[in-house]
């Protein structure tokens, strides 16, 4: 029988917690899994509308949840975030770093398949740029406005999002179909997901003797509606032999933002199921 004391630890009643790119896959799933465990949540997004939706939904469920327009690449609009979480909670207790330019590929999100046409040579140096202001510099940005209330508090907890992309290369041999154009998973998604790494390590002992605590979180692929060739090669992959539920990150997310990891920092806590064993 799990002890009162134990299961007290994953509470984060009366905690405060901003979610970039809130309203995404991810996203959404950490906002929801953050307001059951007692925090007052922000869903932050670029997405000012899908924000408004989730935090709606949820704050009609009974949960303490708001929505907040925020382009992550913009400092004066990552330091509003900040503000007006302060404003609306009077603190902050936790910040996850996941907002992304994902090049996905699921139906959903580019059923035409150009958008992976692209090979290293030929990369353009303006979609390198983008992708690098919102995933590495938008952390950056984010962590770094999240820092000074923590600071002040004497606490706070910093998640950000890598992938296994961030620790090995791509297989790019499950993005090619015969008969069909030579697709690519792009390279500044490898490049930022290892870059949010090193960042985690630098916040992490950056913070010595602040109980700031950083961490990362790194997810397998994440089932979403993509075609059976992907998932049978993205499966075969995998020691467990699925990809990912858009849930399975959950338990991880809610471990790193509670005192159940108290003792935790600078570490990388992959859910891949077994992607990264072999």
């Amino acid at each position: 029988m799990v002890s009162d004391d134990t299961l007290g630890k994953f509470s984060l009643t009366g905690r405060a917690a901003l979610v970039t790119g809130g309203a995404g896959l991810l996203g959404a799933e950490f906002c929801r899994t953050l307001a059951e465990a007692g925090a007052h949540v922000v869903v932050v997004d670029i997405n000012a509308a899908a924000a408004l939706a989730l935090a709606q939904s949820l704050t009609q469920a009974g949960y303490s949840v708001q929505a907040c327009y925020t382009d992550v690449t913009q400092p004066d609009s990552v330091q509003e975030m900040v503000a007006s979480t302060l404003q609306s909670f009077g603190r902050l207790d936790i910040l996850v770093n996941s907002a992304v330019l994902d090049p996905k590929f699921d139906p959903q999100h580019d059923p035409s398949g150009i958008a992976h046409t692209n090979s290293f040579e030929d990369y353009p140096l303006e979609a390198w740029n983008q992708a690098l202001s919102v995933n590495l510099t938008g952390a950056f940005l984010c962590s770094q406005a999240a820092a000074q209330p923590m600071l002040e508090q004497g606490r706070g907890v910093i998640i950000n999002l890598s992938s296994i992309y961030g620790l090995t290369g791509p297989d790019q041999r499950m993005y090619q179909r015969p008969g069909k154009p030579v697709e690519y998973k792009p390279v500044y998604y490898a490049v930022t997901k290892a870059g949010i790494l090193g960042l985690t390590l630098y916040l992490a002992t950056y913070y010595t003797g602040k109980n700031i605590r950083v961490n990362a979180l790194t997810p397998g692929g994440v089932y979403n509606n993509h075609d059976d060739d992907f998932v049978r090669a993205y499966s075969a992959r995998a020691v467990l032999g699925r990809m990912a539920s858009k849930d399975d990150m959950n338990g991880a997310l809610l471990f790193l933002a509670s005192d159940a990891s108290a003792y935790m920092t600078g570490s990388n806590l992959v859910v891949d199921g077994g992607w990264t064993a072999w």
